[in-house]
């Protein structure tokens, strides 16, 4: 039988599954779905790339929900005025609800037209850029959107590549997924820069048309839109075409995207730019204030830093809302009195030379003249710069421009220390300052080589109300009220009578005006100390009498006996000097250094009753959200503004400084230095007939004269002398030179003001006291004539004269029946309230 044949094939039996797998499987044994696979790890790959090349390190955009630009800081007078800013941008920022809807739909036209419909990235657009920049070999340009253009100048560098346009999408992405569309928008607009150091559409509103935005046109919103793309190419001065070309296209543009109609296309490109020039500086500008802001700029910058570097409330940056205690009224009349005694006493001593002398290159006058910063605004005087000197007249150009004639004749006066016509010594390059004539020409003024300085403070707060540091901060930068140290000479007096009256002295104790030497050992020998202009003693006299005549003598023996130790240490408590003085007698006549505001605080204590004060400048800051930030723990005084009394208790707002004199000793004292005014050595005030103190002081030399005194509302003080210290001549005193300065300014502040006495704390005993003698009067009333020979004197209830046997001697002799007898024997309370209070 046959061998049957096997067969060699095969079989597998596949069991097919129901469910998802098996559908799973089935697609994955599909071409296209392996296809999709490769590309889908395409797409990872090259998304870990564009994170690792690009993404990796770009900043966050969470940042720009709480971003806030630089803003300026502004600065403010006591009733809110705005004074000045400090800023190095211009700008002012505004919500996205305070743009006009044109102004936005403007700035779409001409810088992306989709913004509203996009999400950060205009992809057409960028595809169109690099292709360009590929086919003409350049970096691309153009084409970002207002998002892009957020992220780029907030978030990165404006380097010009086709890595920073991809970084520069990728956080536009980021930015449109963190912020809403009017976000974006009102940050755009706010920190653009377009120009004039204008960062923002307002600021740039106020710089080219000098308005607020809302008040702008049609065609002037334009123009501000055209502007991102480079400010410098569409000047309105020196490329007026091309800005109106580019203008209109803007017009146009919104024309074509229906932002505007027809008619208000045709009336807007019919307009001309309307740009106003770019702001220069005056030559008459007035500058209320410069001393005070400049020392107020130093005080923000030491508590809150210069730039955004230093923290968020920088002076620069911050956006802070500084309220200061300057009173624009007072420091006009503060400025006006110093520089016209500076100029009173320097007249007559020759030209004091060019105020500054630069080159002048390329015949560009008008630029160095404005680039040395040299003000004026004193009466009619001008800063100029000398363009050439020859011949009989010299050619001159002021900062607006324009130019003027100085002839040999208005220049005559000699040059200090030299000799010879001031004329002869003008030079090309020169800036000096000069006044119109009679003829349309020019006469040259001298700016005082002599200068001063000079504080008003309120003595119930320590806020100080005006400052003046010499003849003007644009010339001299150096603030003599409050960095020049001085010898106060005989201000220092009624400090020294303090102390004397807090050992036991009182007003009516008699001291010798006689020769008093003192020996300080062996090296130093004996000491013999002198009365100004050498004059002799007079015997015995009361302390009200050393200090109205401003007796030397007196005061070295009256704090001698007091003990200097005593004297330095009032002092320091008043403020007048940081550090304790040494205990030598000297020291008793002013040969310690101050300054103007140490002084004027120091007095402003005595007539605060002794209670401590300390000078300030800034009532508070505020930052820009309106958060007041200083003084710490700032707390509003409720109802101290109210327009009239509700019947409660009146508000008072607590006090924390602390007694340094004896409140009793400060009245004493400030009713001693109302003598002054009344009949001593500043009599020069009386004629202002309101209760006033005051005290002159004179140097050694006399190099510095001073004078210090006010009224309850407000105290000055001033001095007069040269920087380096130099003989002011023999006639100069305080109350010849620096008396008048002081007099001449309260003459208008107080104009307005009511006649207020000072008031006296509680236990002050007045007493009715011979002027000469210091005795107590008991037949007799004070007149009210300065040189009255009763007075009433404060006494303290310790060392108040005792006059009750005497009272009762004269109520027994005196007629029951004469009744203006019964005037002579009543009571001082009696008397007080009949006229009034105390005076």
């Amino acid at each position: 039988m046959a061998e049957t044949d096997q067969s060699t094939t095969r079989y597998r039996l596949k069991r097919e599954g129901g469910g998802f797998g098996a559908r799973v499987r089935h697609i994955r044994s599909r071409w296209w779905f392996r296809v999709l696979a490769w590309m889908a790890l395409a797409a990872g790959v090259g998304a870990f790339l564009l994170w690792l090349l690009f993404a990796r390190g770009l900043p966050s955009v969470d940042q720009l929900k709480t971003y806030e630009p630089p803003l300026p800081t502004n600065i403010r007078a006591i009733n809110g005025e705005p004074l000045h800013s400090f800023a190095r941008e211009r700008r002012v920022e505004l919500s996205y609800d305070e743009y006009p809807p044109l102004l936005v739909r403007a700035y779409m036209s001409a810088e992306d037209k989709t913004f509203f419909e996009h999400h950060g990235v205009d992809f057409p657009g960028l595809v169109r850029a690099a292709v360009q920049g590929a086919i003409q070999g350049r970096t691309p340009r153009g084409t970002s959107t207002i998002t892009q253009q957020v992220a780029k100048n907030l978030l990165l560098t404006n380097e010009v590549s086709y890595v920073r346009k991809i970084k520069e999408a990728i956080l536009a992405w980021r930015i449109e997924d963190a912020l809403t569309k009017q976000q974006i928008m009102e940050l755009y607009l706010n920190q653009i820069f377009l120009g004039r150091n204008a960062y923002g559409v307002e600021a740039a509103s106020h710089a080219y048309f000098g308005k607020d935005l809302n008040q702008l046109t049609l065609a002037q919103m334009a123009y501000l839109a055209i502007l991102p793309k480079g400010p410098a190419n569409y000047d309105p001065e020196h490329d007026t075409e091309r800005a109106l070309e580019r203008r209109n296209w803007v017009l146009g543009e919104m024309l074509k995207n229906d932002f505007i109609t027809r008619p208000q296309y045709q009336n807007a490109v019919s307009q001309p730019l309307g740009a106003i020039s770019r702001v220069e500086p005056s030559d008459d500008d007035k500058q209320v204030g410069g001393y005070f802001i400049e020392a107020v700029r130093r005080q923000l910058v030491d508590k809150f830093g210069e730039t955004d570097k230093d923290g968020p409330h920088s002076v620069y940056a911050g956006g802070l809302w500084v309220r200061t205690s300057l009173d624009t009224r007072l420091q006009q009349y503060a400025q006006e009195a110093l520089r016209d005694g500076l100029v009173r006493y320097d007249r007559g001593h020759g030209w004091s030379g060019p105020i500054r002398e630069v080159e002048i290159k390329s015949g560009n006058w008008r630029g160095a003249l404005i680039g040395t910063n040299v003000g004026l605004d004193y009466r009619d005087w001008r800063p100029a710069i000398v363009i050439s000197a020859e011949g009989s007249s010299a050619e001159l150009g002021f900062i607006d421009g324009t130019t003027g004639t100085l002839p040999r004749s208005g220049a005559t006066m000699p040059v200090r220390g030299k000799g010879g016509a001031a004329f002869s010594a003008l030079k090309t390059g020169d800036v000096i300052a000069v006044s119109p004539s009679d003829g349309g020409d020019y006469e040259l003024q001298s700016i005082p080589k002599v200068s001063g300085g000079m504080v008003v403070e309120n003595p119930s707060t320590g806020r100080i109300m005006a400052m003046q540091g010499g003849f003007d901060s644009r010339i001299q930068a150096f603030n003599r009220a409050m960095q020049a140290q001085r010898q106060p000479g005989s201000t220092i007096k009624p400090i020294v009578y303090s102390a004397a009256l807090e050992q036991g002295m009182t007003p009516a104790s008699l001291i010798q005006d006689t020769t008093f030497c003192v020996y300080q050992g062996a090296r130093l020998g004996q000491k013999c100390f002198r009365n100004f202009a050498h004059e002799g003693g007079s015997g015995a006299h009361t302390l009200r009498w050393a200090i109205e005549q401003s007796r030397n003598l007196m005061t070295v023996r009256a704090a001698a006996q007091t003990g200097m130790d005593h004297v330095v240490d009032i002092i320091q408590r008043l403020g007048v000097s940081r550090d304790k003085y040494p205990p030598y007698l000297s020291y008793s006549l002013g040969a310690g250094e101050t300054t103007v505001m140490r002084m004027v605080n120091a007095y402003s204590t005595l007539v605060n009753h002794g209670r401590q004060l300390t000078p300030t400048l800034v009532d508070y800051v505020q930052d820009r959200h309106g958060k007041v930030i200083w003084p710490e723990n700032w707390r509003p005084c409720e109802g101290c503004n109210a327009p009239d009394w509700n019947g409660k208790a009146m508000p008072r707002p607590v006090s924390h400084s602390r007694q340094v004199v004896d409140p009793l000793t400060a009245y004493q004292m400030v009713h001693i230095m109302e003598g002054v005014i009344q009949r001593g050595t500043g009599v020069r005030l009386r004629s202002l007939d309101r209760p006033m103190v005051g005290k002159t002081g004179t140097t050694t030399g006399p190099t510095d004269v001073w004078f210090m005194g006010g009224t309850p509302q407000m105290i000055g003080g001033l001095y007069v002398g040269y920087d380096n210290p130099t003989n002011l001549g023999r006639y100069a005193q305080g109350s010849s030179i620096a008396a008048p300065v002081m007099k001449q300014f309260l003459e208008k502040a107080l104009k307005d003001l009511p006649k207020v006495p000072f008031r006296a704390p509680a236990g002050i005993r007045m007493v009715r006291i011979d002027r000469r003698s210091g005795k107590p009067v008991f037949g007799a009333w004070p007149s009210g004539e300065p040189l009255a020979s009763v007075i009433w004197e404060a006494f303290k209830p310790e060392n108040e004269p005792r006059r009750a046997a005497r009272r009762q001697d004269e109520q027994k002799s005196a007629p029951k029946k004469a009744a203006p007898k019964r005037r002579e024997t009543q009571s001082d309370s009696d008397f007080l309230q009949q006229q009034g209070g105390i005076y």
